[in-house]
């Protein structure tokens, strides 16, 4: 049930052709759809979104309207917004915007057009790519393979939770917090209960999806005060279900099993990079070579990955 990846480089390069590998051998346990955070350079001001509109014929209104409140946050465009389409209805979109005076109540004004336009990511590095199919054909659809970056996640869905629709695939952005994105596999038995109080908390849900709710609740723990390591920590206790996740910021990966272990995780380390997937086969295509292959198959385990130097703090 689902397959997910991570991926660090020691230096920036094409992030993204390495976790189409990494999916694309993984195709098999998903293939509704493919989906792949990726983190590039970080911008030293401005936020590049991705989004996704959910009929095209409506594209002209749905763009006039964002741009409309984006104005009304002191936000505009910094780049023509380029588009994505092919037959499907949807259609998809990538901008870059100058800083919003407060992104959590733009992205709160923003939201009310989910119904025909939804943002999803926002980030000075993060890219959010997802679409329905596997992952050669979101690649291709998407140029997932020429993005360069030093960091990302994919994933590959098999739905089981909710429908098989574009916007419900991985990876999910921790709305509203900027560069914070998340693959699972899993399932979470307390989803409603750990919603209910996020949202009594202000947050807001655009799909059913669980796996959009960790995202969220690890931010809000590093909101309150705990460094990423705890929040990781306190999420095995706190959380009910079983589960592998990685949640990825600018400065590195980290991620996290539940007490009962049956998600696995297998993960090469060499030279400073990191290839980690559900499956040896998969990071064996990233590293060709003869490695040694750590398998975290022990129950309540977590761990970061940092990119370079940096230290993934609160």
């Amino acid at each position: 049930m689902c397959g997910i990846a991570g991926r660090i480089l020691a230096s920036p390069g094409r992030v993204g052709n390495d976790l189409v590998e990494l999916m694309d051998a993984q195709e098999h346990r998903g293939a509704d759809s493919t989906g792949f955070a990726i983190y590039g350079t970080p911008r030293d001001t401005g936020y590049v979104l991705r989004g996704m509109g959910f009929d095209k014929k409506g594209l002209d209104a749905d763009m006039d309207r964002f741009r409309e409140i984006l104005r009304e946050h002191g936000s505009d465009y910094l780049e023509e917004p380029a588009f994505v389409t092919d037959e499907n209805p949807h259609y998809c979109v990538r901008m870059v915007i100058s800083d919003p005076r407060d992104i959590a109540a733009w992205i709160r004004d923003a939201d009310t057009l989910t119904d025909r336009f939804e943002v999803q990511s926002c980030g000075r590095s993060l890219e959010i790519v997802k679409d329905i199919g596997g992952a050669e054909a979101v690649a291709d659809k998407h140029g997932v393979r020429d993005m360069v970056g030093t960091h990302g996640l994919g994933h590959a869905r098999l739905a089981t939770e909710s429908s098989v629709l574009p916007n419900a695939s991985h990876p999910f952005w921790a709305r509203p917090f900027s560069d914070v994105a998340i693959v699972h596999n899993g399932q979470i038995t307390d989803y409603h209960t750990w919603r209910e109080r996020l949202e009594r908390k202000g947050y807001r849900f655009l799909t059913h999806n669980d796996s959009e709710l960790i995202a969220v609740w690890v931010s809000d723990q590093i909101n309150q005060g705990l460094t990423m390591a705890q929040a990781l920590q306190k999420s095995i206790p706190s959380i009910d279900g079983v589960f592998t996740y990685m949640i990825a910021r600018p400065e590195g990966i980290g991620f996290a099993k539940d007490r009962f272990a049956m998600k696995p995780l297998v993960v090469i380390e060499q030279a400073g990079e990191l290839a980690a997937a559900t499956e040896e086969q998969a990071v064996r295509r990233v590293f060709s070579d003869e490695c040694d292959v750590i398998n975290y198959d022990g129950p309540s385990l977590t761990g970061i990955w940092t990119v370079g130097n940096r230290r993934m703090a609160a």
